[in-house]
């Protein structure tokens, strides 16, 4: 399997975020490259560069609108007197079908969900190359690859068309499960990270095309608190097209595994031509945000059951964080889903 990734995704350093209302230590690291892509070698994976795709895949799910405010907005943000060293709102609309604000800081509230997603001057170009990974494993998938490795970070699952939130700016999946459908007339996307993919699901909630299923753990008190319910089935047109499964907190493999396998029904019954795996390592029972209890071995056997659908795959790297344990469980995944594979 093929694997891509641009050491430009390391740029974006974040220093911190509010979790709780404190200042923390912002956990999304350039560190959790390295652990990652130890990882991937270890299953066997070449790493490879992508290529600059251009804004064109990247317009085709986010808006003009947010993409224009994305890359210029820390530039603006440096102007104000007092400002933070990086770009954090301070102020959101508590609906965001009125005007929109000229000002950096009311643009900073409007397009930024949460602090977790600080903006600093690395922040845009690190973006972008995660997304052209994501591209990048899409088209040789395409190209007729059984399945590629994106090892996008930033990660993306938490952005929607034109907010960022959750560590995320640029929705990596969104975007892969988007090329895809240049060949394939239905894609689905299964989000295996610890939190709900609020973003994903908010880009397709009004399509058919795509079928968007996520398992996570129970928003009910933990992030992202006010998306991932099961009671949301899409809308419109995407009326029943998205399946949220949510955990109670501290589940292990043989609750993950059952929710897994109700996710393959769905996706069975929609018949997708072609596969995104949003593939988040922080429901690990070692990861930092401890929200659900996933072993190694478990990462290995969820990698086996998803082979098992048989689809042409684009696993896109989402959270998973500082742990002794962060490469190990990619490499199991990805060794069992090879395995599986063959």
């Amino acid at each position: 399997m093929k694997a891509f990734y641009a050491e430009e995704q390391k740029s974006h350093d974040p220093k911190a975020f509010l979790s709780s209302g404190a200042p923390q230590p912002n956990p999304e690291k350039p560190e959790r490259v390295e652990r990652l892509l130890a990882g991937a070698r270890s299953a066997g994976l070449t790493i490879e560069r992508p290529k600059n795709h251009g804004l064109g895949p990247i317009a085709a799910v986010h808006t003009p609108e947010y993409l224009d405010f994305l890359e210029h907005i820390f530039a603006r943000w440096q102007r104000i007197e007092g400002a933070s060293a990086e770009v954090i709102p301070n102020i959101h609309p508590i609906a965001r079908n009125g005007s929109y604000p000229a000002s950096a800081v009311g643009q900073a509230g409007y397009h930024m969900a949460d602090t977790a997603c600080p903006i600093s001057a690395e922040t845009w170009n690190s973006a972008l190359w995660s997304a052209w990974s994501a591209v990048e494993a899409a088209e040789a998938v395409m190209a007729g690859a059984p399945s590629a490795y994106a090892l996008c970070r930033p990660p993306g699952h938490h952005a929607f068309a034109d907010v960022a939130g959750g560590f995320c700016f640029i929705n990596n999946s969104a975007v892969a499960a988007q090329v895809l459908r240049k060949n394939a007339s239905r894609v689905a996307i299964l989000d295996v990270d610890l939190h709900h993919g609020n973003g994903t699901q908010g880009i397709f909630y009004a399509r058919p095309d795509v079928l968007t299923v996520s398992l996570h753990a129970d928003p009910v008190r933990f992030y992202p608190f006010f998306w991932g319910h099961a009671d949301e089935r899409g809308e419109g047109a995407g009326l029943g097209y998205n399946l949220n499964l949510p955990l109670a907190r501290k589940s292990g493999d043989a609750a993950f595994l059952e929710a897994l396998a109700t996710a393959f029904w769905r996706i069975h019954a929609f018949a997708p031509e072609a596969l995104v795996v949003a593939l988040g390592l922080d429901a690990f029972e070692g990861d930092p945000f401890g929200g659900l209890s996933v072993t190694t071995p478990g990462f290995s056997r969820i990698g086996e059951a998803i082979a098992g659908l048989g689809l042409p795959t684009v696993i896109v790297q989402e959270g998973g964080y500082l742990c002794d344990a962060l490469g190990d469980n990619l490499t199991a995944f990805l060794t069992g889903f090879g395995g599986k594979q063959r």
